[in-house]
């Protein structure tokens, strides 16, 4: 991409009190991008069982088809994050939606639980999207413009993953699952060019050279944390290998901080990283990142659990996905909310409308629309609480370095969903009830789940409330150099 492709940011001046069409425009596109890599998060949960059958594979073939997504994503955003800084922004944000096309065809084709796993691991790098969308739209619109497309653009992490679970239901239902691979093929088909042609690409700050050995250093200590997060049920939560890695992923943390605070270049500028308003809300979107993962895995398996284990509604995929549903159109109505507080305030907010929501799944559990409301409480609040984040963090962060932020925020949020799924699957699969030689979580469970996420909740809010006071003022800081 040549110098003369690159254009400054729009002029505040240029805004009034209306959205200028450009401006929607760069919104709307960012915002579709993001949308689209958020789907894969969930979009082969309501599959796993048939992709397990058509690949002639067993249980933990299907569960490295979801790993290798999540391993590679984890190394990814952060390095894309500072990637975008150094080279350009949109320039990898075209980068990360060609890999989520090159994977989806691949998995669209494959006919083996190998190409499926190279498939999916490609798709992972596409995850670094969102956190770039959100630094993009930071820059490339005026203040008073951008809180708005932040918070929407932010809240697509949570509205995908909601969205896509009725969309893959609906697919298992009417038509072969092949075609969830081609929807994401023929949507960034779509998106790449207007990508290209419509957003700028903002002028670069940041200056220096790739940090390759700090970027192998945090890529070898986030795969040792999360891949016994997610395979320690198979392996055991007490075994060597569980326990090795968990330590080496501690020692690999310790030894990439003193790295990178001895370099002019580093991938992660720990000194900015350790300020308290930065640091505050990467914990706490370690917390919100729990909370919607447990979403996930506690609202469309508990419908569709038989009636007789005293809580379910033996409801089919579609209708489990389906209550999923209005979680994810709350998200997306109610993320503008966060434009309208102060982003420490609206943090707050939503964290305690997340433990509010799993609160009443602790006691509601009569009749299905009780199960849906209590989910869409979890899913409003994780939409405000998503939207607040980039607005704490661009205040707290150089422009040159606001991509590897966002970055590193998202990863924080990942590493929550990998916790949520480690905790909550040893919750749901350590107490059960046997029904006709299967077994089934029981209600006592999944209380104990919701009640865990409730506090993690809790814990994101209160972490918020220590924030500094003047971190709320982001808008001021929105476009400093």
């Amino acid at each position: 991409m040549s110098q003369t492709a690159e254009v400054s940011a729009p002029p505040s001046a240029e805004s009034g009190h209306q959205w200028t069409s450009k401006q929607l425009v760069i919104m709307l596109v960012i915002g579709l991008g993001a949308l689209l890599v958020s789907l894969t998060q969930s979009l082969l949960v309501p599959v796993l069982g048939e992709l397990a059958v058509d690949l002639h594979t067993g249980a933990d073939g299907v569960a490295w088809i979801l790993t290798a997504t999540l391993l590679v994503s984890a190394v990814a955003v952060p390095a894309y994050g500072r990637l975008g800084d150094l080279f350009g922004t949109r320039r990898m944000l075209l980068i990360a939606l060609s890999a989520l096309v090159v994977g989806s065809v691949v998995c669209g084709l494959a006919d083996n639980v190998t190409w499926m796993i190279v498939g999916r691991a490609i798709v992972g790098l596409s995850s670094a999207a969102v956190p770039l969308g959100i630094s993009l739209v930071g820059v490339a619109l005026p203040p008073e413009r951008a809180r708005s497309g932040i918070a929407l653009v932010s809240a697509m992490l949570g509205v995908g993953g909601a969205l896509g679970l009725p969309l893959a239901g609906l697919i298992a239902e009417y038509a072969d699952y092949h075609w969830l691979f081609w929807i994401c093929v023929i949507g960034g088909v779509l998106i790449l060019p207007a990508v290209r042609l419509l957003v700028p690409e903002p002028t670069r700050d940041a200056k220096g050279r790739f940090d390759i050995p700090g970027t192998l250093l945090l890529g070898a200590a986030i795969l040792s944390l999360l891949l016994p997060l997610s395979q320690g049920k198979a392996w055991g939560w007490t075994s060597g290998r569980t326990i090795g890695l968990l330590i080496t992923s501690v020692v690999l943390i310790v030894v990439f901080v003193l790295a990178e605070l001895r370099i002019k270049s580093p991938l992660v500028d720990v000194r900015t990283t350790a300020r308290p308003a930065l640091l505050l809300t990467n914990v706490a979107s370690l917390c919100v990142g729990f909370a919607l993962f447990a979403t996930l895995i506690g609202t469309a398996s508990y419908v569709e659990a038989p009636e007789a284990t005293g809580y379910g509604f033996g409801a089919s995929v579609l209708v489990g996905g389906l209550c999923m549903l209005p979680g994810g159109l709350g998200m997306l109505i109610f993320s503008p909310v966060s434009a309208k507080l102060k982003p420490r305030t609206a943090l707050i907010v939503g964290a305690l409308i997340i433990a509010a929501g799993f609160l009443s799944r602790i006691w509601l559990t009569g009749a299905i629309w009780q199960i849906v409301v209590g989910a869409s409480i979890a899913g409003i609040g994780t939409g405000i609480a998503y939207a607040a984040m980039p607005g704490l963090i661009i205040h707290a962060t150089p422009r040159s370095e606001l991509a590897a932020a966002n970055g590193l925020n998202t990863l924080f949020r990942s590493v929550g969903s990998s916790l949520a799924s480690a905790i909550g699957g040893s919750i749901l699969a350590g107490i059960t009830i046997n029904l006709g030689g299967f077994e089934f979580a029981s209600l006592t469970a999944y209380r104990i789940l919701f009640g865990v996420c409730a506090g993690a909740a809790v814990l994101g809010a209160l972490l918020a409330l220590l924030i500094p006071k003047h971190a709320e003022t982001a808008d001021a800081a929105m476009h400093d150099e």
